[in-house]
């Protein structure tokens, strides 16, 4: 089965394009690397957000002003693949902040957005996309979270809440800028389980919880690469109609929308880390002598290196199809991207391939520098930690497989196997023999 690009589809980034990403080097590392160095490990870095603000990168991932227009999925990942390959804190600052954006840039009030974006995309407000349970990681539609009515036709089962609104009991984890953000992007289970209503992705509700509202808790988490993650417990935390994204009953959407945007742009971001570790072993290649004249000269290691960029510059075109795809509104999403079991689809294997082959590419970087890339400090030991997460985030590899798998049984049912028509067509233009 093939399917035809979209028109708009880029297979070449144009002159500007290249410029651009090459000034975002430099920044990443001119600017912003310097900022990274001075975080604490595992912590919200404010001062690399606010730098992130004041070059006017955010607000390339965050609407920052009425109208709000959508963010471009192409420009997103050239954003992240450029800034991953020179400052990967850098990069991770602001696709969190991005993500956890999204769902109010997505389906938030006027007043939601006036009062919560442009600070987001200044950097001064810190945002955060709570969907992760302990229960439910990759599978988005097991949230436990409750969100029960409050107040009077609080034994309502249609999830509308109560004259009061919500109370949010539960608890999320791995959440990214937990718990240090100023608000959260909050995913829900409303209605009675009892009905049936409230089962899978059905009866799934998005909220807006500012981070001092009463009862909300966290606690940061100590991980591989050190990123912002925490665990936050809901205590009855109250929440009403001015606080959901979008109507009751359609969070799951919500979510969905926000992570098809985003899922090729974290292929880009694993794409900018593989590129950054080829580019250091051609250098280290070239450079070094073994074995009476330089390591490239070997055929082992330049056969590798070849591989290398062959399957780093494969997964970069899929990345960007993908992008492209979404920008166009391919299959059957509209302009501007939205749902559509196509982009779904080439958005899990830009993010599949991208990332299986970032985490190939780095381990590959290292095995090339030896004993050296193990040191702390070194570029190779710093990519192997990050470049794990993201098999792991933004859905699972195996999730991404089972995604692209079902959407191909789909189509095949729409679309019978051209063998299958040729035959049908055949047998039907048979003439029977006298």
């Amino acid at each position: 089965m093939t399917t035809t690009p979209p028109p708009t589809c880029q297979f070449a980034l144009t002159p500007e394009q290249r410029a651009w990403s090459a000034r975002l080097r430099g920044l990443g590392a001119d600017r912003l690397a310097p900022l990274a160095a001075q975080g604490e490990p595992g912590r919200v870095n404010r001062g690399l957000l606010r730098e992130l603000g004041a070059l006017g990168l955010l607000a390339r991932a965050v609407p920052a002003e009425p109208p709000w227009p959508p963010v471009g999925a192409l420009e997103l990942c050239l954003l992240r693949e450029s800034l991953a390959y020179s400052c990967p804190e850098a990069e991770t600052a602001l696709a969190l902040q991005g993500l956890g954006a999204g769902p109010v840039a997505d389906a938030g009030t006027a007043a939601q957005r006036t009062r919560w974006l442009p600070a987001a995309a200044a950097g001064r407000a810190v945002a955060a996309f709570a969907l992760s349970e302990p229960g439910a990681g990759s599978d988005a539609a097991a949230l436990a979270l409750r969100a029960e009515p409050d107040g009077v036709g609080r034994g309502g089962s249609d999830g509308a809440g109560g004259s009061g609104g919500w109370r949010l009991t539960g608890t999320k984890t791995w959440i990214s800028n937990a718990p240090w953000a100023d608000f959260y992007t909050v995913f829900a289970r409303t209605g009675e389980a009892t009905t049936g209503e409230a089962t899978g992705s059905r009866g799934v509700t998005a909220f807006l919880v500012p981070a001092d509202r009463p009862g909300l808790a966290g606690e940061p988490l100590d991980m591989l690469a050190p990123h912002a993650l925490g665990t936050l417990t809901f205590d009855a935390v109250r929440v009403t109609r001015s606080d959901l994204l979008g109507e009751p009953g359609e969070g799951f959407g919500v979510a969905m929308r926000t992570l098809n945007l985003f899922r090729p742009s974290v292929g880009a971001f694993a794409i900018g880390m593989a590129q950054a570790a080829l580019d250091a072993s051609l250098a280290h290649a070239d450079r070094r002598r073994a074995f009476g004249g330089a390591l490239r000269d070997l055929q082992s290691v330049s056969h590798q290196l070849a591989e290398m960029a062959t399957r780093t510059e494969a997964a970069r075109l899929l990345v960007y199809a993908a992008a492209c795809a979404y920008d166009s509104g391919g299959g059957g999403g509209g302009g501007g991207g939205g749902g559509g079991g196509d982009l779904a689809r080439r958005a899990a294997m830009a993010k599949l391939l991208a990332t299986e082959t970032a985490q190939y590419v780095v381990d590959a970087a290292v095995q090339i520098h030896g004993a050296a890339a193990l040191q702390r400090g070194h570029l190779l030991e710093h990519l192997y930690r990050e470049v794990r997460a993201p098999r792991i985030y933004d859905g699972a590899s195996e999730v991404q497989r089972s995604l692209i798998a079902k959407e191909l049984y789909k189509e095949s049912r729409r679309e019978p196997p051209a063998h299958e028509a040729r035959e049908r067509a055949a047998a039907k233009a048979e003439v029977p023999r006298p």
